[in-house]
């Protein structure tokens, strides 16, 4: 960690010293961006090739992915939490959809409770669902050329077709098909009983047979593969879907060949394509590539999962907040003169959490308020030291400092007496520091996938013919965190150069877990499911 003892701590220009050396331990240099990408490529080689390594690797059995053209009616259950959302997601075959969706509350019974009693309550909500929104359901348009695998409306369905459902099932599963997958456990306080080992998709096929429902269970999902194919759908195509936000995640299509894990199967001998989800939170999860720091190891340490999901502590938004809180208490706690809020803190400051990256966001967005820039999605050097020199800044950024002080008295309930503009300046280049240093990160992901997928060349040199490089993000950081995705850019231009980032057009993948597992269904009926 940063010296911050009683040696540094006495003087303006000691506490410099002590920024600068917080400072140095979060950049990341073209080098550093190089291994950790190179060390991302080794990972997926072993996971493509054998089970059980932190990046998984998962074959989802899903071979293709939607153009936009594709007309057709698919329901979309959507369990992961407190609440259930049963979806009817309408492709009207000009790259755009229309979504009907209701909630349905779980309750703690349902929870804990017997299996069959809970996927009877799945199957009831889809009931509830489709009387309710069936007469809203309108005919299904036509594309120019005949879609042989659009679905029709479900108002135009014989009573005796099946309706084909996809479900996002937000919990640990063992995937062995399309339409296949064993429950290993239950989380986020779900206990039911007698479901455990059990295929998840049989369990719901069996509460819709019983309440003589014509729906079948076609896909099971992930919300990282939804990404992908909600942005192929309204884009015309996708090469991978990320999440980048509380937690990370993506999924990428791979060449079957490839996936060498899967032996002799018959999925591998048909060759083609197939979306693999990477689990890339678990990256590195021995970290000797991550450039950790004192501040990382206290968010490791004190986690609900110690050592695991190495990648997703540096870059995600449930984690960053608590690292940049991590600095500011050590600038705090700095003897024997405190460099941060004359040596004051408060309650958000002290507690487990307390900093949520949401505040982050608002000190940089309003550091960032009418600001002009340059050159259009470069983002200057903001954790730099220098800009907590406020003698030296203009008053236009004086201004903004003084709205970042407010912000943090307000949100870390702060004496405003203890917070002054330097103190302001100080908590701007933390969080900025943080957050750069994790849409940097992000980016070696990004560029993993593009030379994994043959699009590009480590340290660029090389470029694919395709005019346009489609990828769908999803998540909290990538579509409001301020120049989260410019700075992630920044990352991929080092990486593979600036002719393939020129190419790569990162557009938002509307609701993975909803509109995606409809249209996975949509690919189950493709794939004859």
């Amino acid at each position: 960690m940063a010296p911050t003892s009683a040696i540094f701590g006495s003087s303006p220009d000691a506490a410099r010293h002590v920024l600068d050396d917080i400072e140095n331990q979060f950049r990341l240099t073209k080098d550093d961006l190089i291994r950790i990408t190179t060390q991302f490529l080794k990972d997926f080689e072993v996971g493509l090739g054998e089970y059980n390594h932190p990046m998984a690797m998962i074959p989802t059995f899903v071979t293709g992915v939607p153009n936009g053209t594709e007309t057709g009616t698919f329901l979309a259950l959507d369990l992961g939490g407190t609440n259930l959302r049963v979806c009817e997601v309408e492709l009207l075959g000009n790259h755009q959809f229309e979504l009907r969706q209701k909630k349905y509350k779980v309750s703690e019974a349902l929870k804990t409770g017997e299996a069959t009693t809970l996927f009877d309550y799945l199957a009831d909500s889809v009931d509830a669902f489709l009387t309710e929104f069936s007469s809203a359901v309108p005919s299904s348009p036509t594309t120019d050329q005949a879609n042989p695998f659009a679905s029709p409306s479900l108002n135009d369905l014989p009573p005796e077709t099946a309706v084909p459902l996809g479900l996002t099932f937000s919990f640990p599963v063992e995937q062995t098909a399309l339409n296949r997958g064993k429950v290993l456990t239950w989380t986020k306080g779900f206990s039911a009983k007698n479901a455990i080992g059990n295929d998840v998709v049989q369990l719901l096929q069996d509460a819709f047979d019983r309440k003589h429902l014509h729906v079948r269970c076609v896909a099971l999902v992930n919300d990282t593969v939804g990404a992908l194919l909600s942005r192929a759908y309204t884009s015309g195509g996708c090469v991978l879907g990320d999440i980048f936000g509380t937690g990370t995640n993506g999924a990428f299509v791979e060449r079957v060949e490839n996936i060498r894990k899967l032996g002799d199967s018959p999925a591998r001998k048909q060759g083609g394509h197939m979306v693999v989800n990477t689990e890339w939170g678990a990256f590195n999860n021995t970290r000797t590539v991550l450039p950790t720091t004192p501040y990382d190891n206290k968010v490791d340490r004190e986690s609900i999962n110690p050592r695991l999901q190495a990648f997703e502590k540096f870059i995600s938004g449930m984690y960053l907040g608590e690292i940049t809180r991590n600095i500011l208490l050590s600038l705090v706690d700095a003897a024997p003169k405190p460099i941060l809020f004359n040596g004051r803190s408060s309650k958000p400051l002290n507690t487990h959490y307390g900093l949520d990256t949401a505040i982050m966001s608002e000190v940089e967005d309003a550091w960032e308020t009418g600001r002009v820039s340059v050159v259009p999605e470069k983002v200057p050097d903001w954790q730099s030291a220098h800009f907590t020199d406020v003698d030296a800044l203009s008053p236009d950024d004086t201004a903004r400092l003084e709205r970042v002080r407010g912000i943090i008295t307000q949100r870390l309930e702060l004496d405003p007496a203890d917070v002054s503009l330097r103190d302001a300046a100080i908590v701007r280049w933390a969080s900025s520091l943080v957050a750069n240093r994790a849409a940097r990160l992000s980016g070696c992901a990004v560029a993993a996938v593009l030379v994994q997928t043959e699009r590009a060349k480590l340290g660029g040199g090389f470029t694919t013919d395709e005019k346009r490089i489609s990828i769908g993000v999803d998540g909290s950081l990538i579509q409001h965190y301020p120049n989260f995705n410019a700075r992630l850019r920044d990352s991929l231009r080092e990486l593979v150069g600036d002719e393939v980032e020129a190419k790569v057009d990162i557009g938002l993948a509307k609701d993975g877990s909803g509109v995606g597992a409809a249209l996975c269904a949509l690919q189950a009926t493709k794939q004859g499911h």
